[in-house]
């Protein structure tokens, strides 16, 4: 530990050289606490003391290499935070340490003033055959199970979300839905295969909904935009390299020009606005205001009979879409 952090020291030096030289910022920092073999059965959900002391050790001296760089943000990927099989696992008590862990953070952070977010980013499997930050809900839940929702954010990746069985829009709007939505990873998946493929992104379909939603909650600041992607195993030139990012971030432009130009057009919100008009009136407001009973509910219907039927017009929702595109 001591030779790796002299290391780090070293590398934090050099990396602050150049950024003053470039005038490069860093978004976010981190701790590989799943290569090494000490971490074959997790770090901070690891059975051994031990373990979860190296785990701890190696995150506290990632997240005060990230104040010294001027991180905005401190990012936690929990790939061996999990498990195989149910056989050995006490599966609430690793839960229980992982979330001491993340509470060991949120002192940290305030002890050395890291004033950046704290973020989780989910994932369902790949290392460990299930992982407990499985998706944006899973994640919300155990942050509120564990008294920590008030101090975490979600960092999350479109692949991630595919090899969940979600769009990317989806997990967005999970995490926005509960104010939680800090960091995307960009990239996107194959629908085709089960693992982590990070490709870079260029679906303007995905990069659009993906803008819309984060164009909903006023944007992503302290947040941002990462690529977790790499080239394809045929693309070894230079060149690929170039139009891998070039084409990534054009993508993701695109999508923020024609997200924006869907919102100010109007049409989308004005239709989903019209659905829920119930809601802000009459019998709805009284719901939600918490003013109305189950026997106000029975008497309702008993007067207005069957409730009407009204199309969801997806078909014309998506045809729209395309003609922003």
């Amino acid at each position: 530990l001591a030779e790796s952090n002299t290391r780090l020291d070293q590398i934090v030096r050099l990396a602050r050289k150049l950024q003053r030289d470039t005038g490069i910022k860093l978004l976010w920092g981190t701790s590989n606490c799943f290569s090494h073999e000490r971490f074959t059965h997790g770090a901070g959900t690891n059975p051994d003391p031990h373990v979860f002391a190296w785990a701890a050790a190696q995150i506290k001296k990632a997240m005060e290499c990230t104040k010294d760089l001027g991180g905005v943000n401190y990012v936690f990927w929990g790939g061996r935070e999990g498990y195989s099989n149910l056989l050995n696992t006490e599966l609430k008590q690793e839960q229980d340490q992982m979330a001491r862990l993340l509470h060991m953070a949120v002192e940290h952070k305030k002890k050395i003033g890291f004033k950046g977010t704290l973020l989780i980013e989910p994932k369902p499997k790949e290392p460990t055959k299930h992982q407990y930050d499985y998706d944006a809900a899973t994640v919300l839940s155990f942050l509120r199970t564990y008294d920590l929702i008030d101090e975490f954010s979600l960092n999350l990746e479109a692949n991630h979300a595919t090899l969940a069985g979600h769009t990317f829009e989806h997990d967005l709007t999970v995490a926005s839905a509960a104010g939680r939505l800090g960091s995307i990873d960009a990239n996107r998946g194959d629908l085709l295969l089960g693992w982590d493929t990070d490709q870079f992104p260029t679906d303007l379909y995905s990069t659009t909904y993906a803008m819309m939603v984060i164009l909903k909650q006023g944007g992503l600041k302290p947040g941002g935009v990462n690529f977790d992607a790499k080239l394809r195993r045929g693309s070894f030139d230079l060149d690929d390299l170039f139009h891998a990012h070039i084409g990534g971030m054009d993508a993701f432009a695109r999508g923020l020009k024609i997200a924006h130009r869907i919102m100010e057009d109007g049409q989308v919100g004005d239709f989903v606005k019209r659905r829920y008009a119930g809601w802000r009136r009459g019998m709805g407001r009284k719901v939600l205001a918490g003013k109305a009973s189950f026997e106000d509910m029975e008497a309702y219907v008993h007067k207005h009979g069957e409730a009407a039927k009204t199309s969801g017009r997806e078909e014309w929702l998506e045809a729209l879409i395309n003609s922003y595109l």
